[in-house]
């Protein structure tokens, strides 16, 4: 796997895949094999995968649907701005339309896209190309369908117009399907069997007010996004995956019961943790942490989360929450009662 398939990625994407393939009557079991993605992940909002296992799914879910022209774009279909998360709602809170595009394309990590874009400008006209060199052939065409029928969604739901577009460009053969591209993105010009993917439109575009623009909202969940990055960044490596295996278990494991699932001992487990600067309490900690802080924003009680982490008792889990956040569960829940997290 590539370090670039290795990035971290939430499981949204993969879940709203797996959503549009069963719908097409394929079973859960055929469409997980090979990824490493449990079926108990997907119904997990908290839950992270790599960009390689979601690429692994996408293969499974274009040998099982077929590789036939339009797939991607029905698949794209399900897409909205929540399914982006802390991204979905700071791309509605930006300003303009350029803002929410330079936004989507600095934190590309945390969207729904397999490939990569970057903005051209050519005098009067402003391009997003796509850059499908990372993509396994096999899924290519797929995934071009997904993110442009995707981005239609979104833009649908962000802005009250159609935005004027000039032409797009797709990287395969024409087909009659794709008279839905057009239809789609209000543009009579589509043109086929193109070097990259290609959307253009005019420079005056950028400037278009979103609706629900407000700098404030927007600087905040662009900050959650940073953290997120951060955060994602830190848990690759060894590490990583013991984290990742603490959270699938409620934060509660043993050490040896993970380094015989890793494969390893503990003791190697151990030297490799200490290489990445951290160990295993220091990770189960900040994990039954951070899941706490999960639980109450989503609304449990104190006495539910204290019972779902294993505690014996609310004042044992009270005790360790002050520890952690300097204050008592029930006060920080409703301090952020309707804040999104993205902590993990």
């Amino acid at each position: 796997m590539t370090d670039g398939q290795a990035n971290l990625r939430s499981i949204t994407s993969a879940a709203l895949l797996v959503e549009f393939a069963t719908s097409r009557g394929l079973e859960l079991p055929t469409l997980l094999r090979d990824t490493g993605i449990r079926d108990i992940n997907l119904v997990d909002s908290t839950a992270e995968i790599t960009l390689g296992q979601e690429l692994a799914l996408m293969r499974n879910v274009v040998a099982g649907v077929g590789d036939e022209p339009g797939m991607g774009l029905m698949a794209g279909l399900l897409c909205h701005p929540p399914s982006l998360g802390v991204l979905g709602f700071a791309l509605m809170s930006c300003p303009t339309v350029r803002d929410a595009v330079d936004l989507a394309l600095r934190y590309a990590d945390l969207s729904f896209t397999v490939a990569r874009h970057q903005v051209v400008m050519n005098g009067e006209e402003v391009s997003i190309v796509r850059d499908d060199s990372g993509v396994p052939p096999e899924v290519r065409r797929f995934a071009v369908e997904r993110d442009v029928a995707a981005i239609w969604t979104i833009q649908q739901d962000v802005l009250p117009m159609r935005p004027p577009i000039i032409r797009v460009a797709v990287a395969f053969p024409p087909h009659p399907v794709y008279e839905m591209f057009g239809a789609m993105l209000g543009v009579e010009e589509v043109v086929f069997n193109a070097a990259r993917s290609v959307v253009t439109g005019p420079a005056g575009l950028q400037n278009l007010v979103l609706p629900q623009a407000n700098a404030a909202t927007a600087r905040f969940y662009e900050q959650q996004c940073a953290d997120l990055m951060q955060r994602r960044k830190r848990r690759q490596g060894i590490s990583g995956q013991v984290r990742q295996m603490l959270i699938s278990r409620g934060g509660i494991s043993d050490q040896s019961g993970i380094a015989a699932e890793l494969d390893i001992s503990v003791r190697t487990l151990r030297r490799r943790l200490a290489d990445e600067g951290t160990t295993f309490r220091e990770l189960t900690t900040e994990t039954i942490g951070l899941l706490a802080e999960e639980l109450l924003l989503a609304g449990m009680t104190v006495e539910q989360a204290a019972i779902r982490l294993g505690y014996s008792s609310v004042s044992a889990f009270t005790s360790a929450f002050r520890a952690w956040k300097g204050q008592a569960p029930g006060q920080f829940a409703r301090e952020n009662r309707g804040r999104v997290s993205a902590q993990l």
